[in-house]
Formats: C-alpha cells, structure tokens, sequence
C-alpha cells in the first residue's frame, strides 16, 4: 500500500510541475490573444502555441519557415525566411528541475525512491506526449521525438538527484546503501564521490549568484540602452509586456552568459562576433532591449574577472577540507587530489550542459551563432576551477590541523574517559602522586599542592570530601 500511495503522489507531483509550466504561458497569451485579435482571434491555435513554447522551454529547437505574406509584411529577403530557435528561455526547465528534485526527494523519505522516480517520469512523459501530438500550427515545428524525450530526460534528471541525494544521506535501505557501504570500505578515498559532489554545489551556486549579480549591476550601469532600445522598437503597452516577459523567462540564459564572460571565453551575438574581457567584437546587433546589457568596450585588464571562477574553486576546496579535517578522513595527498581533480571535472560537465542550452540559434543570418561555446566554456571553468581547489586541498597541513588531529589521537587513545571527581584516593594513588612529584622531569604539580585543595583542607590535612 506505502509504494503504491507513494507511486500516485509522485504522479500527481509530476502533473502539478507541468500544468504548472503550462499555464504560466497560457494565462498570458490568452490575454494576447484576447487584447491584441480581440473577436477575430483564432483560439484552435493558442493551445499549439502554448505546448510548442513549452517544449522550447525544455531546450527542443523550433523551425520557423515565415509566409510570403509575412516577409513582407516584415520587410526581410527571402533568404531569412527559414531559420531555427534553439536558445532556450531556461526559466521553464529549471522549474521542471526544481519540481522534479522536490517530488524525488520526497520519495526517498517515504522508503521507496525508485518507484516514485518512475512513476513521476512516466506521468511527466505522458503528459510530454500529449502536448508534442496536439503542438501544431504553420509555419512552426518541432520534432516529435525531441519534444517527447528532452521533457521527460529533464524531469528524470532532476528526480533521480533529488532521491539519489537524499537517500546517500539519510539512507533507504536498499542499493543506494550498499554502495555507500562500499564506498565507505575504500578508507581514505571513501569521501571523494560526495565531497566531488558537494564541491561542484559549492562552485555552481557561487557562479551562479556571482554572474547574477554582475547582470544587475550591468542593468544599473547600462539601463539607458535597453530604455532606449525599447523605446526604439515604437511597440505599444501590450509589446512592451510581451517583451519583458521574454526577457524574464531568458533570465536564467543570460546569467549563463555572464559566467561565460567572466570565466573568459565570454559569449557571441552572432556569426563572427565575441564579447570577452580581452575584447569585444560586435557588429550590428539586433534591436533586442536585453542586448543593451552588452558591453561595448572590454580591455586586457578585465581578464582580472577570471580570478572569480578561481576564487569559487578556492571556496569550494577551503570548505571541503574543512569537513574532510573535522570528519579525520581522506588526510592523504592522492584522494585530496581526486577530489580536487572530480570537482573541476565535475564543474566542467555542469558549464558544458548550461552552454549547450543557452547557445545556439536565435534568427535567420549571422544569429545562427548566439552564446558561449560549450566546448570553451567547460574547459575553461574546470582549469579555473582546479587551480582554486587545487591550492586549499592540496597545501601544506597547517598547525591547526595538526594539533587538532594530536588532540583526536590523545583522546582516542584514552578512550574518552571521563574523571570521577568524587571518587575517593586511595593510598596507593597519593604515595604514587608524591613520589611523581619529586621527579624532576615531571612538569606536573601534585594535586594536593593545588591552590584549590589548599583552601578546603581540613584540621587533618586532607581534602574535605563532599
């Protein structure tokens, strides 16, 4: 009955994720449809462009082939009048990663991780199904099996981590601890598979509120421009809504960039162009508000922003050797350098599969090549990264550790245990204590020349017991 009940709540999990998703683009193009068609509107075709924004929304690419009529109306030649969209508006996939975590998370508290993981993916898939055989509309496509495949592969990411993660923690009994048990049973190299983990989470949320941070203070410095681009585009009330909620969804796309930028491989705006901290090469750059953020100029001396992945890196090291000191595991150079080593390889991969979604095509033309490269992205985060993690996991043990780890040794070898300060000396102990006293390579005092025993003598000359 538990993994039953548990199978339905994941179901219903992976329901709510994607009406939710779903209905944060059809309650505003409703309203579109509604003010800008008003009775005219052609309502059979705003739930295909929903669930076609939706899958875009999981990174599926959309072909867009404009009309004669259209390429007119726009007054653009005839060869733009096919291109792709493959820039994803991430915001719709890390809800769905988020969401899915959660669901997995849960399902792993209550016992049965695997059968809540599935039973939410397939839910999530049918519901994927559903939406890519009822997305048509002119002129707009979407490959079936992308649309099927990249949602359901997004939801199955997020809620396997969810559970994997919460059941290496807390347990469940089953495979997950066998293989916690048998990475345990590599002594010191048993910490690296989590400590990898938990320094790639360091790394990537310091990155991540770093690069947003540097795109709010791109928008304080220059604000005018997208003002002015705006007011360039002569669009109405309604545009203007339709264009900042663009903006919105793209939020989490341009936070990539800005690491990218910071990292220094930096970042297209199409065929030929790159924006770095050694230099920026721009040609004529669509009239899109958020490309006001651009940079204009760059020069040599901004390379110092590489320091910022190395500096994440060096936390990510500082913290984790900090743990790996406090928990007296993995105290040798070879798994400290594993570490290290997984954690910049690690970095790496998360970059690469960011890249790969805020990259790609965003128009006919030279916008075919929008983004930071992949390949340049995740190589360079993971050397930068592996030089920060590098020098804290890998330099001399201070004093600190080693008179932390002395004071571990002591007390191990004592067995922690405590002094019975009301049990009576015996003779035999006193005699022992004086003769001690009178070595001279005891640097002890006797107890019973204690300043405190000296005030609570009795007429006897013994302690007064209690």
């Amino acid at each position: 009955m538990q993994r039953l009940l548990v199978a339905l709540l994941a179901a219903v999990d992976a329901a709510i994720a994607a009406a939710v998703g779903l209905t944060v683009l059809l309650a505003p193009l409703t309203l579109l449809w509604t003010f800008a068609f008003g009775g005219a509107a052609d309502w059979g075709a705003l739930w295909p462009a929903t669930g076609l924004l939706w899958q875009f929304g999981h990174a599926v690419p959309l072909g867009i082939a404009l009309s004669d009529e259209m390429l007119v109306a726009v007054g653009i030649g005839s060869d733009a009048a096919a291109f792709a969209l493959s820039v994803t508006p991430m915001v719709f996939l890390l809800f769905t990663l988020v969401a899915a975590a959660r669901s997995g998370r849960r399902a792993a508290r209550s016992g049965a991780w695997g059968i809540g993981v599935l039973s939410g993916t397939v839910a999530f898939t049918a519901i994927a199904v559903g939406v890519a055989l009822t997305s048509r509309i002119a002129g707009v496509t979407a490959s079936p099996v992308l649309g099927i495949l990249l949602p359901a592969i997004c939801y199955l990411a997020g809620a396997l981590g969810g559970a994997v993660v919460e059941a290496w923690r807390e347990g469940d009994g089953g495979i997950i601890d066998r293989i916690h048990d048998a990475v345990d049973a590599l002594g010191d190299y048993g910490p690296v598979v989590a400590e990898t983990v938990r320094g790639t989470a360091i790394v990537t949320v310091i990155l991540t509120g770093v690069g947003a941070l540097s795109l709010a203070l791109s928008v304080l410095l220059r604000g005018s421009e997208v003002v002015t681009l705006f007011e360039a585009a002569r669009v109405d009330a309604l545009g203007v809504t339709v264009i900042t909620l663009g903006h919105l969804a793209y939020l989490p796309t341009a936070v990539v960039w800005a690491v990218s930028w910071l990292a220094g491989p930096g970042f297209a705006v199409g065929v030929g162009t790159a924006v770095s901290p050694a230099s920026t090469q721009l040609g004529v750059v669509p009239g899109i508000p958020i490309f006001g953020l651009i940079p204009e100029n760059s020069s040599v001396w901004m390379l110092i922003v590489v320091l910022i992945p190395v500096a994440a890196g060096a936390v990510a090291g500082w913290m984790v050797r900090s743990r790996l000191v406090w928990e007296q595991s993995a105290v040798g150079v070879l798994p400290r350098t594993a570490i290290a080593v997984g954690i910049a390889l690690l970095s790496a991969a998360v970059a690469a599969l960011a890249a790969l979604a805020a990259s790609g095509s965003m128009g006919p033309g030279r916008l075919a090549e929008v983004g930071p490269h992949p390949g340049w992205f995740a190589l360079a985060i993971g050397a930068e990264v592996l030089v920060g993690a590098g020098i804290l996991l890998l330099s001399p043990r201070n004093r600190d550790e080693l008179a932390e780890e002395r004071t571990d040794r002591w007390t191990a070898r004592m067995g922690m245990s405590p002094v019975a300060v009301d049990e009576p000396i015996s003779a035999p102990h006193a005699a022992g204590a004086s003769a001690a006293a009178g070595s001279p390579d005891d640097e002890t005092a006797p107890i019973e020349e204690s300043e405190f025993f000296r005030g609570h003598r009795g007429d006897s000359g013994t302690p007064d017991r209690r």
